[in-house]
């Protein structure tokens, strides 16, 4: 798991059913949130409605292509909006693609297929680059947790979790998508604490009902059965 220093709203735009699951899959494991469409048109409405961090967006999109895509975001961004990252991708690596594709403002330009964390190390790359890099702070859906300020809010509201039950969110936070062990828990959250596993079972519980849409159904924290619990991004 990379670094959650540069998790990112990503707004990814991939006509390809199968390549959109795939690399939102996988940004999603890097920490990142993920909203994805599947053309040019759906994507500008996305991208109107709930900014993002930064836009992925592949260039052979059915109506309006993804260069042209990247064009009306930097009108948009000419007419007083904050400059939004781009990064293109296409099938296509030669030079006339490459050429048209700067031209049209995108900060980037990733030639598919292209292995997960290397686009994740591009990402961060242009994030850094455009100063659009946050620090200690994680996206995954309507929850935010902010390191920084150890302040966690959901869709926008403030979550009021005691210092323990905000360390073992930082904790499952920490390694999204990694089971970790009761006995783990136990040593990072309780620091070495005596106590059997059943502090951990009755705090998860405390916290899932604070996260969590439907405590019973839980989406964020599973439980893998016989072992301990996993954070799982949306």
């Amino acid at each position: 798991m990379l670094d959650n220093a540069w998790v990112a709203s990503i707004l990814f735009i991939e006509d390809d059913p199968s390549a959109r699951t795939a690399l939102e899959l996988a940004l999603t494991r890097q920490g990142h949130g993920v909203t994805s469409r599947a053309t040019g048109e759906e994507g500008l409405q996305a991208l109107r409605s709930r900014p993002p961090e930064i836009a992925l967006l592949d260039v052979m999109l059915p109506g309006i292509d993804g260069i042209e895509v990247c064009r009306r975001i930097r009108r948009d961004d000419a007419r007083g909006g904050a400059a939004l990252p781009v990064i293109l991708l296409t099938a296509r690596g030669d030079d006339l693609d490459i050429v048209l594709g700067l031209e049209a403002g995108a900060d980037d330009y990733v030639v598919k297929p292209v292995e997960p964390r290397v686009l994740d190390a591009r990402i961060r790359a242009v994030l850094r680059r455009t100063g659009h890099a946050r620090a200690d702070r994680s996206v995954y859906g309507e929850l935010v947790v902010d390191r920084s300020s150890l302040r966690v809010t959901k869709a926008g509201t403030d979550v009021r979790l005691t210092p323990t039950e905000l360390r073992l969110l930082l904790e499952l936070t920490r390694r999204p998508g990694q089971a970790l062990t009761r006995r783990h828990l136990l040593a990072e959250v309780w620091e070495h604490h005596p106590g059997d596993s059943r502090l951990v079972d009755a705090c998860v519980q405390r916290v899932r009902a604070k996260i969590e849409d439907d405590p019973a159904e839980p989406r964020l924290i599973e439980t893998v059965r016989g072992f301990g619990y996993r954070f799982t991004a949306p």
